[in-house]
């Protein structure tokens, strides 16, 4: 096995190597992809692809067969369309024939003869036995040709009238027209008030048949103020004449009102999850046609929802993936290795599993129970172990799966109810947690779920056209539950994820950074010199880091815990030693270069025993890398020439072992170290040596190859170097002397020697 210059193997073929290996494997990044491929397609399968059955027309079925879905039964709403049809019976409607108009007609005929001297009585008795019954046809047929074409009457309805009108027609008889030329106009007069009277009266009410009120027309008259006897029988015949009946048989209102009753009525749905076919039914050609229409034989499978679930797949996890290689390294976002879309994968296989056993808890008792579905867990849980930009992403997802999972009654492929209130908790959840910094926040998270989550609830109930104050009520119960059921799987699950998948999230990072950690409060009370310096590294490294979209947090949290490993042996460490002396110079170099070395496995090894997570321990353990201790290397030469002794050791005894840094957050972590640790052994420094300090400092470590390993640029190195010189001038402001101030220094010294 090869070195490098550093003395470490170049490819080590090591368990963490192979690790590594695995999380950037492209052949594992396609497999991983196939699997969410495969998740969304089980998922949403059993709502849109419908299980087929082997059935044989006039056989038996084997067992019970449910519908798929929600459907119209076609030939049992035909059925229940022409059953409603057959009960409508006839309609009849009133035509206003007004029929006072044609007796008063009758009368100013009778009075125009009877006034005609010029006519004999026995002609007049002609023209009346002609005249007046050819008044009521001449009546009728110009009402007739009034209303034709006009919306108030039909035209069939006009000719049932005819016909009914000919058909009851009244015939007065013969003695009445004998008697009809003998009235006086005075006579006429009275009788004509009689009559059209008696006539309205009558025809005021609905008459199908005439004679219904001819009958009681005698009775009217009667009754009037007509004296005569001679007078009441001919006014009782002329009303009889003009009383014709009003209400007539209506076809095309029967008609309209038929297709309304279909229209109205409701169809036959068969809804999901109804028995289609009972086990051991034999399968009719009705039935048979049935499955067939719902695609339910297997003989006739149809493969398309299939290709559209898988195409749905794809685009999910095309959308997916896209948006998080999109944003995947950008400022505030992680640079995606295998391990995190494996966690993605399991946290969207959970927030899926839950959604279905939901969704199978559906009943007609509990119509509104998928409002229960913690939909906002998924997004959660991704923002705060992932970043805010797959957050978002999966937002999305989860919204279009929630409208297609919680969608049982299934009337459209995407239920909008269920669509709208996962889009609102779903991104309430995400913009409430992703700045998150304590654990309280997940619960505060989801209380405001269940607010956000409730308000939707209630805009959804009450826009329906009759809200129904018990739906309301338990859909907003299920709704806050359902907030409050996140924020419980949240907290359960994040410990988990975190430890299983060796993710350090935000929430871990601010507790571990807490001073009240026993390591911490070791450091602070054993090496307050040491942990001083941590402090000022966790600073110039949160800085650095951010600078170049590397995880700012981790750097400070890991520079809290770098030089953890000073404790076992404080007094060895320049910050740390008082005014007794530094031990180091009565020391072997070799022993004391042991010392120096050992602190950083000795830090690794107490952040394991204390279950500090790997990332933490690999910053511990990688800040110094490889770099050589040139001070006692020099050292043990010089005495060694003094004593003229054989040089019998080499550059690699004093040097770290390793390993080098091996993420951006260990490299950057080292340099804070050094930086800080220079500038502060100058008393009074400027800005051109600490901008020369840091970069002498980089570049040494740039060309002992102690970058090798992790993936900084050179124009990482540089933006690092120049938000490392901007953060120390902040720190160190009050001591470092800057140009116009060595100048005016300079003149006041003169200035004194003169004087």
């Amino acid at each position: 096995m090869s070195r490098n210059n550093g003395g470490q193997p170049s490819n080590p073929l090591t368990l963490s190597g192979a690790a590594a290996g695995w999380k950037h494997s492209a052949a594992m990044r396609w497999l991983l992809l196939l699997l969410f491929v495969f998740l969304f397609y089980f998922s949403v399968a059993p709502r849109l692809v419908p299980e087929t059955y082997d059935i044989t027309l006039n056989g038996k079925s084997d067992k019970d067969i449910k519908a798929p879905r929600q459907e119209l039964d076609e030939k049992a709403t035909l059925k229940a369309q022409e059953e409603a049809a057959e009960t409508v019976g006839p309609i009849y409607s009133i035509v206003a024939l007004r029929n006072e108009a044609l007796i008063n007609e009758i009368f100013t005929r009778i009075e125009e003869l009877n006034s005609d001297d010029q006519i004999t009585d026995n002609d007049k008795v002609e023209i009346f036995r002609r005249v007046i019954p050819e008044r009521v046809d001449q009546y009728i047929a110009n009402f007739i040709v009034a209303n034709k074409g006009s919306e108030t009457y039909s035209e069939g309805l006009l000719t049932e009238m005819q016909q009914a009108v000919f058909s009851q027609r009244y015939a007065i008889p013969e003695e009445t027209f004998y008697k009809i030329p003998r009235l006086t106009p005075e006579q006429l007069t009275e009788m004509r008030s009689v009559g059209r009277d008696v006539v309205r009266k009558l025809t005021g009410e609905s008459l199908t048949q005439a004679e219904t009120g001819r009958t009681k027309v005698a009775e009217l008259v009667n009754a009037s103020s007509l004296s005569l006897k001679t007078e009441r029988e001919i006014v009782q015949e002329l009303a009889r004449l003009a009383i014709l009946p009003n209400k007539f048989f209506d076809k095309k209102a029967t008609e309209d009102a038929k297709v309304e009753a279909k229209q109205n009525t409701p169809p036959v749905l068969i809804k999901q999850g109804d028995i289609i076919v009972k086990s051991g039914q034999v399968i009719t050609e009705n039935i048979y046609e049935k499955l067939d229409s719902m695609g339910l034989l297997q003989e006739r499978k149809n493969y398309l929802p299939q290709l559209g679930v898988l195409l749905f797949s794809v685009i999910f996890t095309l959308a997916l993936y896209g948006y998080g290689e999109l944003t995947s390294g950008g400022s505030g976002a992680q640079q995606r290795t295998n391990v995190h879309w494996v966690m993605l994968l399991l946290i969207f296989a959970l927030n899926i599993l839950f959604m279905h056993l939901v969704a199978l808890t559906h009943s007609a008792d509990w119509p509104f129970v998928g409002y229960l579905a913690p939909i906002a867990m998924g997004s959660m849980l991704v923002t705060l172990l992932l970043d805010l930009h797959l957050g978002l992403v999966s937002s999305f997802l989860f919204t279009l799966l929630a409208s297609l999972i919680l969608n049982v009654e299934q009337e459209h492929i995407f239920d909008f109810h269920y669509g709208f209130v996962a889009a609102v908790v779903s991104f309430t959840a995400v913009l409430a947690i992703h700045r998150a910094s304590q654990r309280s926040s997940i619960l505060k998270a989801g209380i405001m779920v269940s607010l956000f989550g409730s308000v939707a609830v209630i805009a959804l109930m009450l826009v329906n056209p009759e809200p129904s104050r018990i739906q309301l009520v338990q859909s907003v119960i299920f709704m806050f539950s359902s907030g409050l059921l996140t924020a419980v799987l949240v907290i359960g699950l994040m410990p988990f994820f975190e430890v299983t998948f060796g993710i350090l999230s935000a929430l871990k990072l601010v507790e571990l950074s807490n001073p009240n950690h026993p390591l911490l409060r070791k450091l602070l009370t054993e090496t307050p010199g040491t942990y001083h310096h941590s402090l000022m590294v966790g600073n110039l490294s949160e800085a650095a880091a951010e600078s170049v979209g590397a995880n700012g947090l981790l750097c400070r949290v890991g520079s809290f815990y770098h030089d953890v490993g000073k404790t076992k042996r404080p007094l060895y460490f320049i910050e740390n030693q008082n005014a007794s002396g530094n031990p180091h110079d009565k020391l072997d170099p070799k022993v004391s270069a042991s010392i120096i070395i050992a602190h950083a496995k000795d830090g690794a090894d107490m952040l394991k025993a204390h279950k500090l997570p790997k990332p933490i321990r690999d910053i511990a353990e990688q800040h110094h890398g490889s770099t050589f201790l040139k001070y006692f290397y020099y050292k043990a030469v010089k005495q060694a020439q003094e004593q003229g002794a054989d040089i019998d050791f080499t550059e690699d005894d004093y040097r770290y072992p390793g390993p080098k840094a091996q993420s951006k957050e260990a490299a950057i972590v080292g340099i804070a170290d050094c930086v800080e640790a220079a500038v502060r052994s100058l008393n009074h420094p400027r800005v051109e040596q600490i901008e020369e300090m840091i970069g002498k400092i980089i570049k040494d470590r740039l060309d002992d190859n102690q970058y090798n390993e992790c993936d900084l640029t050179l124009r990482e190195l540089d933006k690092i170097a120049e938000t490392l010189k901007e953060t120390v001038i902040g720190m160190f402001h009050s001591r470092i002397e800057y140009p116009d101030d060595k100048e005016l220094k300079k003149a006041m010294d003169a200035k004194e020697n003169k004087e």
